[in-house]
């Protein structure tokens, strides 16, 4: 990889006291590179930011969900209930339950719903994961096909190999095999070949491609959690699709095929929002009449806290 590129500052009290390095590709509609920092051309690990194009895969091998379940399937969720009875109708949907799930058991992502979990006596489970979504609707897809339950997660199965075919289709570039967080497996692509994708489904207007964008726009909520910063970007831009991921990867596109995708190089989950907040800036968005502006400029913000009260931020250097 080239070198690293500074994306965001940490200043406290006036002074930059550190900073986050990484690399973003702004695409444009046609699929020509508007700008970029850092190395957009090396492959990365996606992780979650991949599902939207896995849940396509399982859809063009016959998963058929409501829209709100789709959404799921692309979901790295909050734990909140919707979602845990989401993930739970579309194993019940495929005569399964929660027992089938080979998601490493897990608390909520949100705060709220981890606590109210804690004080009703709950404990980790599988169901509660954030793949949990994902996992479900891999195994109905398995069932809608007679393949095999058990095995999944192997990067042989046919299920896997499916998703694999897809991904290559959608980035445009061959993928190497990982393993995520939740177990199953992880590929590869550059920065420009998931924007590239994000771009691709969020053209499309037939087919599974639409589909999955179609459920992505109308669930947002589904897609992350009721208080997440990347539902509240995407009511900012009606019409978008974006999904974030582990190690502060993040994509979105705009539904004119517009995409960006970025990565920072430490992983810091603070940084994402801030650095995708000015790149969408950059690239004149918030420009735009459909656009809420000053709402897709909120999710950049990042305050640092000294004795309780703001005293810095994190900002972006793109």
């Amino acid at each position: 990889m080239t070198g690293p590129v500074v994306v965001a500052e940490i200043v406290r009290s006036g002074i930059v006291e550190g900073h986050h390095y990484g690399s973003v590709v702004a695409m444009k509609a046609d699929g020509s590179i508007e700008w970029s920092v850092g190395d957009v051309t090396s492959p990365v690990l996606p992780r979650s930011s991949n599902k939207p194009i896995q849940a396509l895969a399982m859809v063009e091998q016959g998963l058929d969900l409501p829209p709100e379940l789709l959404a799921l399937a692309c979901a790295s969720h909050s734990g909140e209930t919707h979602h845990l009875e989401g993930a739970q109708r579309i194993l019940a949907g495929a005569g399964l339950d929660e027992e089938a799930l080979q998601t490493p058991p897990d608390w909520p992502l949100d705060e709220s719903a981890r606590e109210a979990m804690l004080r009703a006596g709950g404990e980790k489970s599988s169901l509660a994961m954030n793949c949990s979504g994902k996992h479900a609707a891999m195994l109905a897809t398995c069932v809608h096909n007679a393949w095999d339950i058990a095995t999944y997660l192997d990067p042989h199965h046919p299920l896997q190999e499916a998703i694999r075919g897809t991904f290559e289709r959608m980035t445009g570039e061959a993928a190497q095999v990982a393993v995520d967080g939740c177990g199953a497996p992880l590929l590869s692509t550059s920065l420009t070949g998931l924007a590239r994708a994000f771009s691709r489904l969020a053209v499309a207007t037939v087919g599974a491609e639409q589909r999955v964008a179609e459920a992505m726009r109308s669930h947002p909520e589904y897609v992350s959690g009721t208080t997440r910063d990347e539902r509240t970007l995407l009511e900012a831009m009606p019409g978008s699709i974006g999904k974030a991921g582990a190690e502060s990867c993040y994509a979105v596109a705009l539904p004119d095929g517009q995409a960006f995708a970025l990565k920072t190089d430490d992983g810091a989950a603070r940084a994402r929002p801030v650095v995708m907040a000015a790149a969408l800036e950059r690239s004149g968005v918030t420009s735009e009449d459909w656009v809420d502006a000053e709402t897709v400029r909120r999710t950049g913000e990042h305050v640092l806290l000294g004795g309780g009260k703001p005293v810095g931020e994190i900002r972006a250097c793109i």
